[in-house]
């Protein structure tokens, strides 16, 4: 399969190495020194171009792409609120393809899918409140991240007394003295909201918790990603999936359970 990467940052290296050990072929490779390649034989050729870049441009990569009549895998989040309509439009009217997932790896689909039914659980007994928390990277702009709302708007779909979520704290770590540079926290979330408390600390590729709180006792499910492979495999995956199909694409089509 001929693949073309749309960022070249840590992830888009390493998803090379890995398309490469696959026995993929990589095409073509954008990143910020030409963002006008995209119009060249060399792009055209690619069966899925794989996009990890920011949630300011995200989007127009995708149209750029399509424009190429290029499918597109993404990992880039915070560009939902805003284009989410027109993503879906043109994938399920206009015949373009998008793959899109906040998070690629296996373990968070696995703990995605325990997240829903937990809640599902969980929505019979109002003794136990719930909180998120998201531990990322000094480098990650978006807050919170694409995989912790994911996480909440399938809690809030399954608990009835939970209506939105809420960033309710902010955490960033000084990347050489390790301290707590800035702190921001909201002073009285809403009762029927799930607050999430974002960290910003070091090289962490990623960790989310969801934890269930009464007077009795505490149940947290914990997903640590030990770096970024998992993520990356994911991508490849997805993009070979991809190949294969089309229009606005899941990883509850990838995985099956």
């Amino acid at each position: 399969m001929n693949i073309a990467l749309i960022g070249y940052g840590k992830m888009g290296k390493m998803i090379e190495q890995i398309a490469l050990s696959r026995g993929h072929k990589i095409v073509s490779i954008i990143d910020i020194d030409n963002p006008n390649d995209y119009d060249t034989d060399a792009f055209r050729s690619a069966d899925v171009a794989i996009e990890f870049t920011a949630p300011q441009v995200a989007y127009s990569n995708y149209l750029k792409a399509w424009q190429q009549g290029v499918k597109v895998v993404s990992g880039s989040t915070g560009w939902l609120k805003d284009h989410g309509d027109d993503v879906r439009r043109a994938c399920t009217q206009e015949g373009k393809t998008l793959f899109w997932a906040s998070n690629f790896s296996l373990g968070v689909a696995i703990f995605s899918a325990v997240n829903r039914y937990l809640a599902r659980i969980m929505n019979q007994f109002d003794t136990y409140d719930v909180t998120m928390s998201e531990t990322h990277h000094i480098h990650k702009l978006d807050a919170p991240s694409g995989t912790a709302i994911t996480l909440a708007e399938q809690i809030i779909d399954e608990i009835g007394r939970k209506d939105k979520w809420e960033l309710t704290q902010t955490i960033r770590y000084d990347e050489l003295t390790g301290n707590a540079v800035s702190t921001e926290e909201t002073a009285n979330p809403s009762e029927k909201s799930v607050p999430i408390t974002s960290i910003r600390e070091g090289e962490v590729p990623g960790i989310h918790s969801v934890t269930y709180d009464s007077d009795a006792d505490k149940i947290t499910i914990t997903h640590d990603a030990h770096s970024r492979k998992g993520f990356a495999l994911g991508a490849v995956l997805a993009a070979e999936y991809t190949a294969q199909h089309q229009g606005l694409l899941t990883t509850s089509d990838l995985f099956k359970f």
